[in-house]
C-alpha cells in the first residue's frame, strides 16, 4: 500500500506502508506497572468549537474511547490536559466528563483532574481564594466516590510566594481527600504560567518542597506523576520518595526506560501519549509482566521518536498529534477539535506522525489510515 506524501517542500514523493498493527491484548488485573493513559475528547463538529465560543463535546464518542482503553486494561487519567483541560474543556465539562466515566466505567482504574480552572488567575487574591476553588472541585469530584489527581494550579502560582505557602495548601487539600491522591508536577514546557511552581527556579529546592509536602502527607498520597520531559529529574525524586508512594512517570520523551526501571526502583505511568499508544503500552507492560524485558523494549523504543514528535515544542500543543491519530485509526469520525486546536501544527507535522505510526505499527486498519490521509492532504491542495 502506498500514498503520495508532500515534503517541507510541497514536492510529492511515495511512501510505501511496512507496519504491521500491533495486537491488542489486555493487561492482567494486577499488572506489572500501574498505566493510566490520559485520554482526550471528541468534539462535537456541528457547534461552536472556535476559540470565541464554549467548546462543545461529542460525549458519546467520547465515551466510546474510554470503553476502548478499559477493555486494553489501562487505567484512565480523566479530565486532564490531553482532554484539553483549560485549552478549550472548562470545569463544567471537566465534571460532567468525570461524571459519566464512573457511571459508565464504575469498575475501571480512574483518576480524575482536580484544579482550580473554574479560577482565573488574574482573579485569585490569596491562597485562601486558591484553596477555595481547589474544595469546590475537590468535593464535587468525592461526591462520585471518585479518585483524584491534584492538578498544578495557574492561580496558586500567580499567589504563592514561597515553598511554605505550597506546603501548607496542598496539605489542607490533601488531608481532606478521602481516597489517596496522585499529586502532579506539570512543567513549564506543558504550562508556561506554571514557572517557579513549589515556590523556586531552582529544580533542586522545588524537589525538597515536594518531597517534605509527601513526606508530611504520606498516607494520603498514592503516588506523584512528573512531567517535566527530563529523566534525571525524575529518576531523582523516585529515589526519594517514601515506602509506597508510586513515582508515575509523564516523561513522553523516555517512558520505555523509566517504565522498565533500574536495580534501585521503576516508575509506573500515566501519560498523554498513552493515549495513541494504547495498544503497544498495554502489550509491552503484559510482556514485562511475563520477564520479557527486551520485549518490552522493541515493543515500546521504536514509538519514541513517535511521541518526541508529537511532544515536540510548542509542547502544549500535542494534543493536536493525538487527536489526529485518534481520527486516523477510526476512533472518530473528523478531525476537529476543541477550540479549533487541529489548526495549531503544520502540515509537516501530520505527515511526519502519519510515516512514524505505520513505522511502529499504530495504524488500526492502514487502508483507513490512507484514505483519511489523503483526504487531510486534499484540505491542503495536494492533489
Amino acid at each position: 500500500m502506498k500514498i503520495a506524501l508532500p515534503d517541507e517542500n510541497g514536492a510529492l514523493h511515495e511512501y510505501i506502508l511496512t507496519g504491521t498493527p500491533v495486537a491488542e491484548t489486555c493487561l492482567p488485573k494486577d499488572p506489572a506497572r500501574v498505566v493510566y493513559s490520559a485520554a482526550h475528547v471528541v468534539a462535537n463538529p456541528f457547534t461552536g468549537n472556535d476559540p470565541s465560543g464554549a467548546a462543545t463535546v461529542d460525549w458519546e464518542t467520547t465515551m466510546r474511547f474510554r470503553h476502548y482503553l478499559h477493555g486494553l486494561g489501562l487505567g484512565i487519567a480523566e479530565a486532564m490536559d490531553t482532554a484539553q483541560r483549560g485549552m478549550g474543556l472548562d470545569w463544567n465539562g471537566a465534571l460532567h466528563l468525570i461524571r459519566r466515566t464512573r457511571e459508565e466505567l464504575p469498575d475501571a482504574l480512574v483518576a480524575n483532574g482536580c484544579g482550580t480552572d473554574h479560577l482565573s488567575p488574574e482573579d485569585a487574591r490569596s491562597l485562601d481564594d486558591v484553596k477555595r476553588a481547589y474544595m469546590e472541585q475537590l468535593g464535587a469530584i468525592q461526591a462520585c466516590d471518585a479518585r483524584v489527581i491534584l492538578m498544578a494550579s495557574r492561580a496558586m502560582a500567580r499567589v504563592a510566594t514561597t515553598p511554605d505557602d505550597y506546603a501548607r495548601l496542598y496539605g489542607e487539600i490533601l488531608q481532606s481527600c478521602d481516597h489517596p491522591a496522585i499529586l502532579h508536577w506539570l512543567g513549564e514546557m506543558f504550562d508556561p504560567a506554571l514557572a517557579g511552581y513549589w515556590g523556586s527556579d531552582r529544580f533542586e529546592d522545588a524537589l525538597d518542597t515536594v518531597v517534605a509536602i509527601i513526606e508530611a502527607n504520606a498516607n494520603k498520597v498514592d503516588g506523584i506523576k512528573i512531567s517535566l520531559l527530563d529523566k534525571g529529574k525524575e529518576v531523582a525524586l523516585r529515589r526519594r520518595l517514601p515506602r509506597g508512594v508510586k513515582m508515575y512517570t509523564g516523561d513522553d520523551f523516555n517512558y520505555p526506560e523509566l517504565i522498565e526501571g533500574d536495580e534501585q526502583g521503576f516508575s509506573h505511568a500515566l501519560l498523554g501519549i498513552f493515549d495513541p499508544l494504547a495498544p503497544a503500552a498495554a502489550h509491552a507492560v503484559n510482556l514485562l509482566g511475563k520477564g520479557d524485558t527486551k520485549g518490552f523494549r522493541a515493543t515500546l523504543d521504536p514509538t519514541v521518536p513517535l511521541a518526541r514528535l508529537i511532544f515536540r515544542a510548542p509542547t502544549q500543543y500535542y494534543k493536536t498529534g493525538v487527536v489526529f491519530l485518534a481520527w486516523l485509526n477510526g476512533f472518530q469520525d473528523h478531525f476537529v477539535m476543541l477550540n479549533g486546536a487541529q489548526s495549531m501544527r503544520p502540515l509537516p507535522y501530520f505527515t511526519e506522525i502519519f510515516r512514524l505510526a505505520d513505522g511502529c505499527g499504530l495504524l488500526r486498519d492502514p487502508d483507513m489510515a490512507v484514505a483519511r490521509m489523503r483526504r487531510l492532504l486534499a484540505v491542503y491542495g495536494v492533489a
